[in-house]
């Protein structure tokens, strides 16, 4: 599913128009810059916790060796923030079933 067809189906369950749908599905998860009610949250380095549904934080990752594998030669990997969802208890019990 993708946000089009996500955003279809909530207009089918709510009295929302699929122009109106689209709109909230876009406030809430848009990536581009300013926009997206998760991403700037992620942004500012606090998490998005949906309650039975899941977590959304950022977590950091420290620099690190690797080996290129085209030349086989020793790198250092540097360090960056990276998102990452975990998830919640309702949803983790639904999808297990």
């Amino acid at each position: 599913m993708n946000k089009t067809q996500l955003a279809e189906k909530l207009a089918k369950t709510t009295d929302l128009s699929v122009a109106k749908a689209k709109e909230v599905v876009d406030a809430i998860f848009s990536t581009a810059d300013r926009k997206g009610i998760i991403a700037i949250e992620l942004d500012a380095g606090r998490k998005v916790q949906i309650t039975g549904f899941g977590t959304f934080e950022t977590t950091w990752r420290g620099e690190r060796k690797g080996v290129n594998p085209g030349t086989g030669e020793a790198i250092t990997i540097p360090g960056k923030h990276y998102a990452t969802f975990r998830v919640g208890k309702g949803l983790k019990e639904r999808v297990e079933k």
